[in-house]
């Protein structure tokens, strides 16, 4: 009679470890999620469809899609130019800066929406010079465009700041001594090698941003058909008991989530390997 050793785990405690990520991750995540569904299942397709083609519901979809999409685009502008700065330039108070960019994560969003408020409002400080332009912030479809780049600032440059960090400095300077101009350096050399990040970026900020309520409904005005969002709409629903109408509405926005970050993921898989493939090259 032989005796079979068990070979040690490279990992000890991997099946215990992975049991309870498990039991975490569908407690927290997928029971949750699997309820907005069967409580969806509770309507019938005509109702469903009924459901999720109100035209509020529309007109809500169209502005917290719309809104975060732009809003997304500006923070991936915007939040590589300051990773830029923060990461290239030495200046005095770049330690201030940098935490800065932290606020919107600290913040209550709450607070937020109150001080976005009170500042672009027409006596605020920025609100009324620009309403003098004829430029009105608060209370618009504007106002909720602000209210979500300031809320999905921070995840795009904490994204991209630490790959610019890690950066090999030598591959800039190659291209430039072999007589690259700045922004060929730029196009062909460091923008390649950040653009998964920035895209992990823009993807966070965008989810984000389609599902924030505390920093929105302060300055949003919250007037059907012009300036109310999706997450204003579910807790209309929910306060006048039509849950099986909420959790639609959530579902529609939970699917579509999902599809765009699938989307995003598969861009970003393609722009790795194209990378690789140049860089073997």
């Amino acid at each position: 009679m032989s005796l079979t050793l068990k070979r040690p785990s490279v990992l000890p405690g991997f099946s215990l470890a992975m049991g309870v990520t498990l039991l975490y991750l569908a407690l927290i995540v997928l029971i949750p999620l699997s309820a907005t569904f069967l409580k969806t299942f509770t309507l019938t397709w005509p109702q469903f469809v009924s459901a999720i083609t109100a035209p509020r519901v529309i007109a809500s979809f169209k502005l917290s899609f719309g809104a975060s999409l732009i809003a997304a685009t500006i923070n991936a502008v915007f939040g590589l130019l300051i990773a830029w700065v923060l990461v290239r330039y030495p200046f005095p108070g770049r330690r201030v800066v940098d935490a800065l960019v932290d606020l919107p994560f600290a913040l209550p969003t709450a607070v937020a929406g109150i001080a976005l408020t009170a500042v672009y409002s027409s006596n605020g400080w920025i609100g009324g010079p620009l309403e003098a332009w004829g430029i009105k912030v608060a209370f618009t479809p504007l106002g909720i465009l602000v209210a979500l780049v300031f809320i999905g600032l921070p995840f795009v440059v904490r994204t991209v700041q630490p790959i610019l960090e890690d950066m090999e400095r030598e591959l800039e300077e190659a291209a430039h001594s072999l007589g690259a101009t700045p922004l060929q350096t730029f196009v062909k050399v460091t923008l390649p090698t950040i653009m998964p990040a920035l895209l992990t970026g823009f993807a966070l900020a965008f989810a984000r941003a389609v599902g924030e309520y505390g920093s929105v409904v302060f300055i949003a005005g919250n007037m059907p058909l012009v300036s109310e969002i999706i997450p204003l709409i579910i807790i209309t629903k929910l306060e006048q008991y039509d849950y099986a109408g909420a959790t639609a509405v959530a579902v529609v926005m939970l699917v579509a989530s999902f599809i765009l970050l699938l989307l995003i993921n598969i861009l970003q898989g393609w722009m790795r390997r194209r990378y690789a493939q140049e860089r073997a090259v």
